[in-house]
């Protein structure tokens, strides 16, 4: 099974070497890198969350493998979707997945079903391959779509993610693909967005839950977040970072109508 690019020239450079010379300008070596359980990422075009993206990445040891968690933005497939074999293309070349990685998880959590369907238009995680590319030529995933928001199964979700980094030979980092509020002006989306903030800095899933329905945050990825943090926890996580926070207002100017992006490092 070989996943083809879908929106390579629309959120990001199709040419190989334009899209070098992009992810190269939004990386940045300000700090050194650490070996982290997991990280939340935006999903935009590079133009809007391209340098929140590559600063979460850059202050990252990414290792051989990664499970990306992704929210099903198309609606196709199984609400609880991975892709078991074969690889992801960009134009900076393949990206294998990580097989016996992703048998783990099925393994240990029957709900995760195969189904390359529910990956083949959702540009979630694609955007963000390019990055671990560059910073892990020979980098490996296993892509999840979450197409649910139902707490339990959310909670089992990250719990089988912990399980399968536990059982893996090597570090296995974590990777919670997701923007933060949809459609707001700037000062709404900023405020709704530091609320959830707040709590995945807190390290709480179940906060974050409550948070997102209760203020009405139309954060897409938040089953993610809401995964990853379980499995975070599980696996003995201390400390959650902001390392940047930016809105769609921040490259268009335009406040009335915004998309929030934070970045942020779980160690």
């Amino acid at each position: 099974m070989v996943r083809e690019p879908v929106v390579s020239g629309k959120f990001y450079p199709a040419d190989p070497q334009a899209l070098r010379a992009e992810v190269k300008s939004h990386l940045s070596r300000a700090r050194r890198p650490i070996p982290a359980v997991a990280c939340l990422v935006p999903h935009a075009g590079y133009v809007y969350s391209g340098n929140v993206a590559g600063t979460v990445f850059s202050a990252i040891e990414i290792p051989e493998h990664c499970i990306v968690l992704c929210p099903n933005h198309t609606g196709r497939g199984h609400s609880l979707s991975l892709m078991a074999e074969g690889k992801w293309l960009t134009p900076l070349g393949e990206v294998p997945i990580a097989c016996e990685l992703a048998d783990s998880l099925m393994q240990s959590f029957p709900a995760l079903v195969d189904d390359p369907s529910a990956h083949q238009f959702e540009h979630a995680i694609e955007v963000e391959l390019p990055f671990l590319q560059m910073l892990r030529p020979d980098v490996q995933i296993v892509p999840i779509a979450v197409g649910t928001a139902q707490p339990l199964l959310l909670e089992s979700l990250g719990q089988a993610v912990a399980a399968a980094i536990e059982a893996a030979k090597n570090r296995v980092l974590i990777v919670a693909s997701s923007d933060m509020n949809h459609y707001e002006d700037d000062d709404s989306t900023r405020i709704k967005d530091h609320k959830a903030i707040k709590k995945i800095l807190a390290l709480d899933p179940q906060g974050l839950f409550d948070t997102v329905m209760n203020e009405s945050i139309s954060m897409c990825g938040f089953g993610t977040a809401v995964a990853m943090l379980t499995a975070a926890n599980v696996l003995g996580a201390k400390k959650a970072e902001l390392v940047q926070y930016a809105t769609s207002a921040d490259a268009s100017g335009d406040k009335e109508m915004c998309v929030g992006y934070a970045g942020i490092v779980i160690s």
